[in-house]
């Protein structure tokens, strides 16, 4: 009899799937190069998930003049801050950045709120996400005429309709998703065929990482993003990042 592993573990792609994959390559090759072409300050939003490691992987091999940033929003796990010290040293030439929130507002919501306010509701987390993710966001993309994430179609039901090229209304530029149509075996493909860096968080049944009290294992089966966010309804995990 076959047991199941209780937790998430990372896809094994198969032999189709690395053939398959040097299309999906050239393509996202061409679509990092026709953004970075096409405007003069390009920055692409990092969340250091796999998704985001291979774009930014792609950004550093081309050349692309694509501004890495992450937001270190302080309550992050070790294996993902140790994950951007390795970006930068797998990366030295890439143009990498951290922002962080402001640390006036971050301790008032502590103080004022709690510490973890944010299982008490929905408001208060997106208002805990505003301080620690948003605001930072917000003075991330100040001078940028575009924008980049590692959005995908397949990764919840809040994304199905996902575009590679949407226009961000609310800062009146660019907002692209190179990877909007790849699955997630692709992702993993690309991953372990270039030998890619990746949190090791992965190894310990997270498919989807976020904040360290936001995010936990999934069990097998169950929807990547279940681990984030899990004590509200699947139709608000989102941090507004994407709004």
């Amino acid at each position: 009899m076959i047991i199941r592993p209780s937790f998430w573990q990372i896809p094994q792609p198969t032999e189709a799937n690395y053939a398959a994959l040097a299309e999906k390559e050239r393509i996202l090759a061409q679509r990092i190069h026709d953004i970075a072409d096409s405007h003069q300050h390009a920055k692409f939003a990092s969340s250091l998930a796999a998704e985001d490691m291979v774009i930014t992987d792609v950004i550093a091999k081309n050349n692309a003049k694509i501004t890495v940033f992450t937001l270190q929003t302080g309550r992050l796990n070790p294996e993902t801050l140790a994950l951007a010290e390795t970006v930068k040293n797998t990366y030295p030439d890439l143009d990498f950045q951290l922002f962080h929130p402001d640390p006036a507002a971050a301790e008032k919501y502590d103080h004022e709120k709690g510490r973890f306010a944010f299982y008490e509701s929905v408001e208060l987390r997106r208002e805990c996400c505003r301080i620690r993710k948003i605001e930072p966001l917000n003075r991330a993309l100040k001078d940028a005429d575009c924008w980049l994430t590692g959005q995908r179609r397949e990764q919840s039901v809040t994304r199905t309709e996902l575009a590679f090229h949407e226009q961000d209304a609310g800062r009146g530029i660019d907002k692209y998703n190179p990877i909007f149509d790849w699955h997630e075996i692709d992702v993993w493909a690309y991953i372990l065929k270039h030998n890619i860096p990746y949190n090791e968080l992965y190894k310990q049944g997270y498919p989807s990482i976020g904040c360290e009290p936001c995010t936990k294992p999934v069990k097998q089966g169950e929807d990547i993003r279940a681990g984030r966010w899990w004590w509200e309804s699947k139709n608000s995990k989102e941090c507004g990042l994407h709004k």
